[in-house]
């Protein structure tokens, strides 16, 4: 006697379950909203390569005219682009796969080792590895040029590049912490 109702409650759920399953594959094919985010990215990439071959063919015509102290600042300059362009592919190879899609290149020889393997930890540990850097490329930069910035100014710029190293530790002190708990 007790199938038939058992039969009714399964009829109720069933629909629910459609609605249910319906909602979360539409929610679940919204990552491609983030598709954009990442071509976008990768036509920022472009524009620093442009900014990098500008400031390069300024710095070639200059050579000769320009002192050790503004050839040494063109050339962390391009670090600093170069630098740049590297955190923005990690952001953008990283972030599509954990986010929208696999990359289907796994047989390609170029393939860098890390892809496919950095998570949402490891990729905030490279974002913060990668601003400390340019911080300090820039940092190198005005105290190479400290004439021409006011003591404040260095001063701020010190305690941001201080901040970011600090946030670094503790993001890699959390992450440690996390590392040794039982995952959920």
């Amino acid at each position: 006697m007790s199938e038939p109702h058992t039969n009714n409650i399964n009829k109720k759920i069933q629909p629910v379950h459609k609605v249910e399953h319906a909602l979360e594959s539409f929610i679940f094919k919204g990552r491609w909203l983030l598709a954009p985010f990442f071509v976008g990215l990768l036509f920022a990439v472009v524009l620093l390569l442009i900014k990098f071959f500008k400031q390069l063919y300024l710095m070639g015509i200059a050579t000769f005219t320009a002192s050790n102290q503004e050839l040494l600042v063109g050339i962390l300059t391009l670090v600093d682009t170069a630098l740049l362009a590297g955190l923005l592919l990690i952001i953008i190879f990283s972030g599509y796969e954990n986010f929208v899609s696999k990359l289907n290149i796994e047989n390609h020889e170029d393939r860098p080792v890390w892809m496919g393997k950095v998570g949402f930890s490891g990729l905030k540990m490279k974002l913060i590895s990668a601003i400390v850097a340019i911080s300090a490329v820039e940092l190198l930069k005005v105290f190479i040029s400290s004439a021409s910035h006011s003591n404040d100014e260095l001063l701020w710029k010190v305690l941001i590049h201080v901040t970011f190293v600090v946030s670094g530790v503790l993001f890699a002190f959390t992450d440690y912490l996390n590392s040794k708990t039982i995952s959920h």
